[in-house]
This record gives structure tokens, C-alpha cells and sequence, in this order.
């Protein structure tokens, strides 16, 4: 049963997180069609755009996270009680779950304010945004791979190193598309 709860868990999970990545590019696209409100083509976009965000979040997005916590929570119920209490690893790695699904609420109250019109973040801003749902899969991941054998200090740095090179990479990108535009 545990092999059961377990595959729906990451059916739910590969399905939320194809959403959490996919959303915050929506979001760029949908800040730089703000830029060009006033033609027609940008009009266009920023209404098409509202509806893409909105149809992710409440079709794919919502069900998928909900199927990922009922996964989860079947998989705690069939260890047990004790298994739950003495994994620590599975606390931190529920706390950084309850961390994503704060971003993912986050996600949808950007979705309203873009859909009234308001720019949210600059487009860089977005796609360092962007790099936070990498950051907790990666340590989620890591967590529920390694279990209690993961070296805390190691993999804190390890996602701190991680986090600094995207954010490297998301301004070697702005300063590439900056060249090509000129």
C-alpha cells in the first residue's frame, strides 16, 4: 500500500512542480507585455497571459498540489506514528513543503494583481523569482533521498552555492539579452 500512496505522491509532485516552474515564466512574459500595454499586440498578450496564469493555477496547479499532499499524508499514515516521529528528516523536509506551498499561494495573489494591471517585479526580478522553486526541490530532494544521512552543513552550502550561481545566471542573462538588444 505504502508503494501505492508513494507513486501518487510524485505523480501529484511532478505535475505541481512542471506548474511552480512554468507560472513564474508566465509572469515575465506577462510583465513585459505590460511594457507594451498600449499597442494592440500588447493588449492582446496581457489578456492572454491572465487567462494561461489562471487556467495553471486553478486546473493543474491546485489539484496537483492537493493530490501531493494526499500522498504524503497516506505515506506518513501507513509508516505509522512512530516512524513519523523519530524521522526527523521528514519534519524539515515538510517544513520546506509548507514553505513551497506559501510560495504557491504567493504565486496566485500575483496572479491577480497582474490580471489588474499592475507590474509586480521588474522581469529580472521574476526570474531570480523563478529560481526559488529550483532551490526547494532541490533540498526537498535531497532530504527525502539522504534521509537522517544528509550532512546539514554541507548540503546548507551546497544550496546556498546553488542559489548564488542561479542568481549569477539570471544576470549573465540580462546583460546578454541587453547586448542583443542594442
Amino acid at each position: 500500500m505504502f508503494e501505492f500512496w508513494k507513486a501518487i505522491h510524485f505523480i501529484g509532485l511532478v505535475s505541481w512542480f512542471a506548474g511552480l516552474f512554468y507560472l513564474p515564466r508566465l509572469f515575465i512574459y506577462h510583465v513585459e507585455a505590460l511594457d507594451d500595454k498600449d499597442t494592440k499586440r500588447g493588449q492582446i498578450l496581457v489578456e492572454q497571459f491572465s487567462i494561461m496564469e489562471g487556467r495553471l493555477y486553478k486546473i493543474i496547479m491546485n489539484p496537483a498540489l492537493i493530490i501531493t499532499f494526499i500522498g504524503g499524508v497516506a505515506m506518513i499514515y501507513v509508516r505509522g506514528w512512530e516512524w513519523w516521529k523519530f524521522n526527523l528528516w521528514l519534519h524539515w523536509k515538510l517544513l520546506l513543503v509548507f514553505g513551497l506551498v506559501a510560495y504557491h499561494h504567493y504565486c496566485g495573489r500575483l496572479i491577480k494583481r497582474l490580471a489588474n494591471g499592475e507590474k509586480v517585479m521588474t522581469s529580472t526580478k521574476l526570474r531570480l523569482f523563478n529560481e526559488i522553486t529550483t532551490l526547494f526541490l532541490l533540498a526537498i530532494v535531497l532530504l527525502a533521498v539522504y534521509k537522517g544521512r544528509l550532512n546539514f552543513v554541507y548540503a546548507f552550502f551546497g544550496l546556498v552555492g546553488t542559489g548564488i550561481l542561479l542568481g549569477m545566471g539570471v544576470k549573465w542573462y540580462k546583460k546578454i539579452r541587453m547586448n542583443a538588444d542594442k
